[in-house]
């Protein structure tokens, strides 16, 4: 299956979805944005930043996105990767869950995750803390 097959993905604002990464070349589709399908059977429509507790939350969970397999890098702290709404959603319930950018996460996840919830974990570039 082949994205552009899809309408125009839109984030939780209502916008284009901006790509989440590239360097790691993340999303189902695995071109670079949380665009999902009903044969993304995971929900990957979380655009979120690693950090190293929930890598370990992640890897004690059964899903270890650290190590590299074949055709996987593995993540690291910083990168930025479509989650499953599910993982996120386990990870926020037990306090781990990393942060979200909201402009490159899929609009679909607000069936699972209010707007609210994810705009206290959005995560802000550097450039933008210091304009607050």
């Amino acid at each position: 299956m082949n994205a552009s097959q899809f309408p125009i993905a839109r984030n939780v604002f209502g916008e284009p979805l901006v790509p989440c990464s590239f360097d790691p070349v993340t999303g189902f589709f695995r071109d670079g944005c949380c665009k999902t399908c009903d044969d993304d059977i995971g929900n990957h429509v979380v655009c979120a930043v690693m950090n190293p507790t929930f890598l370990m939350f992640s890897e004690a969970s059964g899903n270890d996105l650290s190590s590299p397999r074949p055709g996987f890098v593995g993540l690291k702290p910083g990168d930025q990767w479509c989650l499953c709404a599910s993982r996120w959603v386990e990870a926020w319930r037990a306090g781990m869950a990393p942060l979200v950018v909201l402009e490159s996460t899929n609009h679909d996840v607000l069936d699972v995750i209010s707007l609210q919830v994810l705009q206290r974990h959005a995560y802000k570039p550097k450039e933008e803390q210091g304009m607050e």
